[in-house]
Parts: structure tokens; sequence; C-alpha cells
């Protein structure tokens, strides 16, 4: 009876969850980058990414290798591809991630590196920094940058920053869900403005998140 409830607040818990104040930029994933038979996902934070090896700092479902990215307990040269989402911003030394990267990926093969440039404080356990795709590219060391770009947008920044802010007129957690879902509900419809503002060459100036795509010499 308690599994049959707790399935039950978990389908209750996926209706009322407002979309997500923010859209994805096609073009990231327009680059020809195949899975290969062993690939690499850092930063599954418990979400299944299939055809990967998910590796996260705790263990918890989804997680196939629970350890620290900057020293990744694989042999050289072993993945085809390295995806590596939201992750550098949590570490002291986003560097030393890059380079482990650079060390278990393939040559010929390709690295995905998404980083939050406008976005709030989101600790993980902890969240050291911003990045811009400039930034990004200093720590690219041997491998080539293939392209580069925004994955979310200036609206996605408003919108965030927006749900956060209401939430800070609210002590006490329970409120602060209510709100979210509320104003989530509410604004998300306007994350399609996104849409036209990816046109403007100055949307960069308020990108929520970038993206960099890297591929080891062969």
């Amino acid at each position: 009876m308690e599994e049959v409830y707790r399935r039950r607040r978990n389908r209750w818990r996926r209706w009322l969850t407002p979309p997500a104040p923010l859209l994805h930029d096609p073009r990231e994933l327009a680059v020809d980058a195949p899975l290969g038979r062993w690939n690499l996902y850092i930063g599954s934070a418990g979400t299944y990414a299939p055809g990967y090896v998910n590796v996260d700092l705790a263990v918890m479902p989804g997680v196939d290798v629970a350890c620290n990215a900057e020293q990744l307990p694989f042999p050289d040269a072993v993945f085809t591809r390295v995806e590596c989402d939201a992750v550098l911003e949590h570490t002291p030394h986003p560097e030393r991630i890059v380079r482990e990267i650079e060390r278990v990926l393939q040559p010929g093969g390709y690295a995905h590196l998404v980083v939050p440039f406008c976005h709030p404080f989101h600790a993980y356990p902890h969240d050291y920094r911003r990045f811009t795709p400039q930034g990004l590219r200093l720590m690219a060391g041997g491998l080539e940058v293939v392209t580069e770009g925004w994955r979310t947008g200036p609206t996605a920044t408003l919108l965030v920053f927006v749900l956060e802010y209401a939430k800070l007129w609210c002590p006490w957690r329970p409120l602060r869900a209510v709100v979210h879902g509320l104003l989530g509900w509410l604004l998300f419809p306007l994350r399609y403005l996104d849409v036209l503002l990816r046109r403007s060459p100055r949307a960069y100036i308020l990108g929520n998140h970038c993206y960099l795509w890297l591929r080891k010499p062969g």
C-alpha cells in the first residue's frame, strides 16, 4: 500500500511541476559527434543517460560510478564521447576535470562541455564560478575547438532570476514550492521569446548557459 501511495505522489508531482523556464537551442546537438562503444557522462546527478557510463559525486539511482571527476578511475583513451553538463562550476579546479576528459578521450573523440553564465547560485555541494565561451576555450589544452554557442538565452536568464527572487520572500520551504509552481506555470510561455532572441548578435550579454564542443586530435 505504501508503494501505491508513493507512486501516486510522484505522479501528482510530475503533473503539478511546471515546464522548465528555458528552451535548448537545437544547434547545440547538431554537431556530428557519434557515440562509440564506451561513452562517459559526468554530472548525471541521478538521471540515467542511456549509452553512457554515468558518473557523479554521490551514489544514487542512475549513477554507475561515484567519484571526483578531477581523478577519473578510468584508463587512458577509452571513451569515444564525453558529456560534462553543468559540472565545472561546482569544482575548485575545473581545469583538472578538463585534463581528465582529455586523458580518457580516444583520439578523434568528442567532448561536450556545458556551463552557466548568468544563472542563480546553486551549490552541489558548492558553487564556485561562472563561465563564458572564451573562458572555456582557455581550458581546452590539447583539444581542438569544434564549435561553441549558447544552450539557453536571455529570456531563460530573466525567468530563472524572477523565480528565485520571488522565493526569497518566502520564509518557509513549502511556501517556496507553491510559489515556484504557480509562477512557473504562469511564466513558462515567455521562454519561447528566446526563439526570436537567438537571432540577435547581442543575445550573449544575458546568455544563461553556454556550451563548447571539443575534439581530441586523432
